[in-house]
């Protein structure tokens, strides 16, 4: 007999028993009369055919009848009814009349269960609350008599398709299940219609009680779609296989030829911007934060390749296939997810997709109190890494985003936080100062966040970049204050190292820079602003051919990079004297903020190192009408290269261009 033993669902057809062995519930479930085995041979039907298709999805008798018409003929002793016009219309009401019953159990022999007996002829079984409630958790019913819709909702109780196996004989699946209705067939046409209704050789017969016996019909339509709870996704008319609000599941499968990038050698996963279906904009905030804390915690693990928010983001409110961002991506997976707050309460819906099969591998409903909010995204977290198969180990297990969160305030300091932080991602001197005060007012009420002095980290870093204090060195010392105030706190966030990283190399601690870039690449290895700030403190280094690599990394995280990455990125290029491959990087960047002078100047740079006069002045005139007062020497004093000969080779490139 071949080894069944590693799947936690087993319909097995030879002894007609369905095993459920999963964490929450431990079942054998023995089929043990014509009936019943009809029901766990529709079963296999069900199963044997989302097992096909490779996804969860609703499987319609109807176009099965002819096989419904032989398990009910042979197998099922044309039990209830052996007319075919009415076996659908039987099917079908003891879905809607029935309610899972696990203490009854009359459509099967609950095996390895004590029986326990009440005074008179009442007979009960000694279930567990926690069996009782994953039990009825199993299904999602809805519909009427005509059309009804029934879900098997293992995904609930943390089982995929795959979990599932049919056995039959010596085989497996879908060599099981033809092999099963082959032999079927064979004994409807070759035997008489008295033999044709017995049990398959080697399947005995159990013997019914007389009080079994005395059952009556109602009892029997009442009780048999416990029967459900023992498989799949079963939709006997149309699909309630569950779906989020987001859009249908998707049909076509990803190429991995047609992909814009190889697939990592490691797990892929894009997750994509949860949708607000709250009806309120101002809960924006809250859906993009959710799914920023998932890319985030996901993002630490090094056996894991996750695209950036930035990626993402990109495909916000735009009505795209999980194929299409699969193949612009370069993933295997893809998350969805919506989220819905009201008051108090908030329900959060998931889907994880296999873009290559097209297949829900895992998919889960949530309703929780809004305080358990972090607990929830941590169990996401878990649950997505469980189902793509990567183990965390040692501190990776300290992903959690509760541990920042559990105070009083909690929540109110993390809205703050990612409204912070948006005002900061702009980078306008008005914005910084509206992001300073949000993140004030959130350090003052959660003081022991380390976050928060993380983004004011940003915020004074910003100041420095762009101009706003009256004081850069007093805004360098600033940030540096407060992201090594949040290290002290946890070391493990990358946003200060990041911060760190930054500010040293803009004010020329260069070494220190690119120790801190290194550590933040180091604690989050799928995060792409740690290898875009760590590339650039190599570039401002002047260690060009070690900074390409760390931009190419963290272009691949995401490919709708910003033009000053871009800028940046082409400066390595160019320092290493890969002028060719210089040029579409300004260019691109260009593509993105025309007004950006910087990529303009290294542009014109670039076309004069290679002898391209024409289109060399050709951008020395974009930088004139950018900033007609523009002077070299005011570019030189600003300038944050190390080498001061790097430097001289732009200026001179620039002025042979035409600028002054």
């Amino acid at each position: 007999m071949v080894e069944t033993t590693k799947n936690p669902i087993r319909i097995d057809l030879n002894e007609f028993k369905l095993h459920i062995h999963l964490k929450t519930i431990q079942l054998t479930l023995h089929f043990n009369s014509p009936s019943r085995r009809f029901y766990l041979s529709v079963i296999g039907l069900v199963a044997n055919e989302m097992k096909r298709l490779r996804k969860i999805t609703s499987i319609s008798l109807e176009r099965h009848l002819s096989q419904l018409v032989l398990l009910n003929e042979t197998i099922g002793g044309s039990a209830g009814s052996s007319e075919t016009e009415s076996l659908l219309p039987r099917i079908y009401r003891k879905w809607k009349d029935v309610l899972p019953d696990l203490e009854d159990a009359p459509l099967f022999k609950v095996l390895g269960k004590r029986k326990g007996y009440d005074e008179g002829s009442g007979r009960t079984y000694p279930f567990t609350e926690t069996e009782k409630d994953s039990w009825a958790n199993l299904f999602e019913y809805q519909g009427s008599e005509e059309n009804v819709r029934l879900k098997f909702a293992i995904d609930r109780v943390g089982a995929t398709l795959d979990d599932i196996v049919i056995v039959y004989e010596d085989s497996l699946d879908g060599d099981a299940w033809d092999k099963f209705v082959s032999n079927l067939k064979g004994k409807h046409e070759n035997l008489s219609e008295a033999e044709a209704i017995q049990s398959p050789p080697g399947v005995p017969e159990s013997p019914e009680s007389p009080m079994e016996r005395r059952k009556t019909p109602w009892q029997g339509r009442r009780r048999w779609a416990v029967l459900a709870a023992g498989i799949v996704v079963i939709a006997v008319a149309v699909a309630l296989a569950w779906k989020l609000h987001l859009k249908p599941a998707p049909e076509d499968e990803a190429s991995a030829e047609k992909m814009a990038f190889p697939l990592p050698d490691v797990p892929s996963i894009a997750v994509m911007p949860f949708v607000n279906m709250s009806g309120d904009p101002k809960q924006e905030f809250l859906t993009d934060g959710i799914t920023e804390e998932i890319i985030t915690a996901l993002s630490k693990i090094p056996r894991l390749f996750v695209m950036s928010r930035q990626s993402t983001s990109f495909y916000k409110g735009k009505p795209v296939k999980v194929k299409q961002v699969s193949e612009e991506l370069g993933v295997q997976y893809v998350l969805e997810g919506s989220v819905q707050r009201s008051a108090d309460r908030i329900r959060i819906n998931t889907q994880l997709i296999d873009a290559l099969t097209g297949r829900h591998i895992w998919s889960e409903r949530y309703e929780r109190d809004l305080k358990d909010l972090f607990a929830l995204q941590d169990e996401i977290t878990m649950k997505v890494l469980a189902a793509v198969r990567v183990k965390l180990t040692g501190e990776e297990l300290s992903l959690t985003v509760s541990k920042y969160y559990s105070g009083e305030h909690g929540l109110d300091c993390w809205l703050k936080h990612l409204e912070a932080l948006r005002y900061a991602e702009r980078t306008t001197i008005e914005d910084n100062n509206v992001a300073r005060r949000l993140a004030e007012e959130a350090v003052s009420m959660c003081p022991e966040n380390p976050v928060g002095y993380s983004i004011l980290s940003y915020v004074w870093l910003n100041d420095y970049v762009i101009g706003n204090p009256k004081s850069p060195r007093e805004a360098a010392e600033k940030a540096i204050e407060l992201s090594q105030k949040a290290l002290a706190m946890d070391d493990s966030l990358p946003g200060p190292h990041e911060m760190l990283s930054a500010i040293y190399s803009h004010i020329g601690e260069y070494d220190k820079g690119i120790a801190e870039g290194e550590r933040a690449v180091a604690v989050y290895p799928s995060r792409w602003s740690a290898y875009n700030l760590y590339a650039q403190a190599l570039t401002f280094a002047c260690q060009s051919e070690q900074a390409i690599p760390m931009f190419q990394k963290a272009i691949r995280l995401n490919p709708n990079p910003t033009a000053n990455t871009l800028v940046i990125y082409g400066h390595a290029l160019r320092m290493a004297g890969r002028f060719e491959e210089a040029v579409p990087v300004y260019k691109k960047a260009i593509q993105r903020a025309p007004d950006f002078i910087r990529a303009h100047i290294g542009l014109g740079a670039t076309y004069s190192l290679m002898g391209r006069e024409k289109e060399a002045r050709a951008e020395a005139t974009e930088v004139l009408r950018i900033n007609p007062k523009f002077s070299l020497d005011l570019f030189k004093k600003a300038s944050p290269y190390k080498d001061p000969l790097e430097i001289d080779k732009v200026i001179n490139a620039m002025r042979k261009a035409g600028l002054k």
